[in-house]
């Protein structure tokens, strides 16, 4: 790859430019300055999600599960990293592979939404049912 105006300049300079790429959905040309500050600073968690969110939306989404399992590596708290790979892994077709990245990220962020409350719900009424169940038998 030949290297271009973009990617040269401090860190600072280069966040700045790749998070303008990204906001104007250049999602290839912001992956391509991120991945650099991912390998000039690995242990940052900000670039990383960037970059995996790059990936996410430009469709690259081995890139983006890889990058995402990395954030969470480094960041086991990262909520949105978290709801970010089971949407990518959900993406992908793994559905049963993405359901407890999702609601790992729901519990992280205390939002139970309708749908996770209404599976509760009908869940709760199955045990309930179960156990009415055995009482009567």
């Amino acid at each position: 790859m030949d290297d271009t105006y973009y990617e040269f300049g401090t860190p600072a300079d280069r966040w700045d430019r790749a998070q303008l790429f990204f906001e104007a959905k250049e999602y290839l040309t912001a992956a391509r300055i991120l991945g650099g500050l991912v390998q000039e600073a690995p242990e940052q968690v900000a670039p990383r999600l960037l970059l995996a969110r790059a990936y996410y939306h430009s469709a690259r989404l081995a890139k983006a599960e890889a990058e995402l399992r990395e954030v969470l590596e480094r960041s086991p708290v990262e909520d949105y990293a978290r709801l970010m790979l089971g949407r990518t892994l959900e993406r992908q077709g793994r559905q049963a592979e993405a359901a407890p990245h999702l609601r790992m990220a729901q519990a992280m962020t205390e939002d139970l939404g309708p749908a996770l409350l209404a599976q509760e719900g009908t869940q709760e009424r199955k045990e309930k049912q179960a156990q009415g169940q055995k009482n009567d038998g």
